[in-house]
């Protein structure tokens, strides 16, 4: 397989977005022994792969194991995230750790199973292991806050929020407001007001739990929002963030703003795909792009307002 070559989309330098992708034609990978080589099927765009010019959540078929996987054999459908040790996705076969590999069921789709791991499994741990958010609903019930509810991660925090029985809130812009009510948010705000950023809940709820998707938004517009020891979850920490949640912790303030950067496992994807067999969690995809058009699924997720996810498919 390895002295096959590939079609592959790369880049030759740190950002440059769209326009620094280049179609290349490069030697197939071979899997290491405790890795797998996938046969890619779809993939899907995050902020962070295009930050750093890769491609990581991806979907396929297994076409070759390396002598130490146990769980995987060829031509199992799997869903995987990979590293960036090996480049990434936007190719016609990729190599991925057996660790961050998943079995795909039949039930879900290359598009669908590609649109869960970053964004998912980043939506879902903020809310249970920052959040304190059950999700089988045997917790006390929370008000939920989702920022940007429309956007990769956004969707998925509002339906897994849901799930747990809480009372959710979101905001988003206006085009957007019927699918992200159509997700199960209790409430959903117009973000942008005259007077600037909406997160006051109309019904005069404050919030124990706000999954901060959005770059920008002061301390002090979410400080009035929060319970007495509500917690601010960033998504895109940035400078003024970090300094927030360092002067939070040496004051001991019962508020908190936590920075969040997802660790996927496999338990996690599992975890996704089972939801979406079960018909739990929708997978909403913005737009497809074969890799040919790669460049412009990366354009338009720097464009920053695409409606799910982005995907690009074989």
């Amino acid at each position: 397989m390895a002295e096959k070559p590939m079609q592959a989309v790369q880049y030759n330098s740190y950002g440059g977005g769209a326009s620094g992708l280049k179609h290349v034609e490069v030697p197939v990978p071979t899997p290491k022994n405790n890795e797998v080589l996938i046969k890619l099927e779809a993939i899907s765009i995050n902020p962070v792969d295009w930050k750093i010019q890769k491609g990581t959540d991806v979907a396929g078929e297994i076409v070759e194991v390396g002598a130490q996987v146990k769980d995987f054999k060829v031509g199992d459908k799997v869903i995987a995230k990979l590293t960036h040790q090996y480049g990434g996705g936007l190719a016609e076969f990729a190599v991925a750790s057996e660790s961050l590999t998943a079995a795909r069921p039949s039930e879900v789709s290359a598009a669908e199973a590609a649109s869960l791991p970053i964004a998912g499994l980043t939506a879902r741990d903020a809310l249970t292991e920052i959040g304190g958010v059950k999700l089988d609903g045997t917790g006390e019930p929370k008000n939920v806050l989702v920022t940007a509810a429309s956007g990769g991660v956004g969707v998925f925090a509002v339906q897994l929020a849901k799930l747990g029985n809480n009372h959710v809130t979101a905001t988003c812009g206006t085009r957007n407001i019927d699918i992200v009510k159509s997700l199960g948010a209790d409430e959903v705000l117009d973000y942008k007001t005259p007077e600037g950023v909406a997160l006051k809940s109309p019904s005069g709820k404050k919030y124990d739990v706000v999954i901060n998707c959005t770059t920008g938004i002061p301390w002090s517009t979410f400080d009035t929002n929060l319970t007495e020891k509500g917690v601010v979850i960033d998504l895109t920490p940035g400078p003024s963030s970090m300094l927030t949640f360092a002067l939070k912790k040496v004051t001991f303030s019962k508020k908190r703003l936590v920075p969040f950067i997802v660790n996927v496992k496999r338990e996690g994807l599992e975890y996704l795909t089972q939801l979406v067999k079960e018909g739990k969690l929708k997978i909403i995809i913005d737009s497809k792009f074969p890799l040919s058009k790669a460049e412009d699924a990366w354009a338009k997720s720097i464009d920053g307002h695409a409606t799910g996810k982005i995907v690009v498919e074989q």
